[in-house]
């Protein structure tokens, strides 16, 4: 599965909330310890939904992570031990830096395994998310189900008001919604 890592590559894992991203990432750590290959993983200290220090699937799987605030913070965490892949969950939550930084330890040879949205709740990109599926050797976009037609979601539809891009929540704020029932959820808002 990951033949080339040695050389380092960039893999990306995103889609819409409530579509398994976490879940999909933490398999991936579960591969690499098996294998034996040491993985730092981290998160943003801005997402503790669920943890502080844990990443954590909607289907109750969890790992320990290191939290950060700045992404660059990762090149101190490298220090402290031998790693071999870095995992990075809510990648989105970072700011643009991420796509240098994961393109710097890529050519170092390490394995960089980055799951996070790609759209936020407007359908418009993360600029780095965008970024980083570009310079990425394997994006993996998984889809979740509409909550109104049973459809193949694509899209994170914001229930509530609010103009914060960034806003923590679940589903009491957000939904997986298909591009035309997200459209009608956003004419029905104005």
């Amino acid at each position: 599965m990951y033949k080339t890592f040695n050389d380092g590559m960039i893999e990306i894992i995103t889609g819409p909330m409530f579509s398994g991203k976490s879940e999909e990432l933490l398999k991936r750590l579960r591969i690499l310890e098996y294998a034996k290959l040491k993985p730092l993983v981290i998160k943003p200290i801005f997402d503790n939904r669920f943890s502080e220090n844990n990443i954590v699937s909607r289907s109750g799987v969890k790992h320990i992570t290191h939290t950060i605030k700045n992404i660059e913070e990762i090149y101190a965490l490298l220090e402290k031990d031998t790693y071999k892949a870095i995992l990075i969950d809510e990648a989105h939550f970072f700011n643009e830096s991420i796509v240098k930084v994961a393109d710097d330890l890529a050519n170092k040879g390490y394995l960089v395994i980055i799951s996070g949205l790609d759209l936020n709740y407007l359908r418009k990109p993360f600029k780095h998310m965008a970024k980083l599926m570009a310079i990425a050797e394997r994006v993996t976009k998984l889809q979740a189900i509409c909550v109104i037609c049973q459809h193949a979601a694509s899209t994170s539809f914001r229930k509530i008001k609010s103009n914060k891009i960034n806003l923590l929540g679940d589903i009491d704020e957000y939904e997986a919604r298909c591009r035309k029932c997200h459209i009608m959820g956003e004419i029905k808002k104005i």
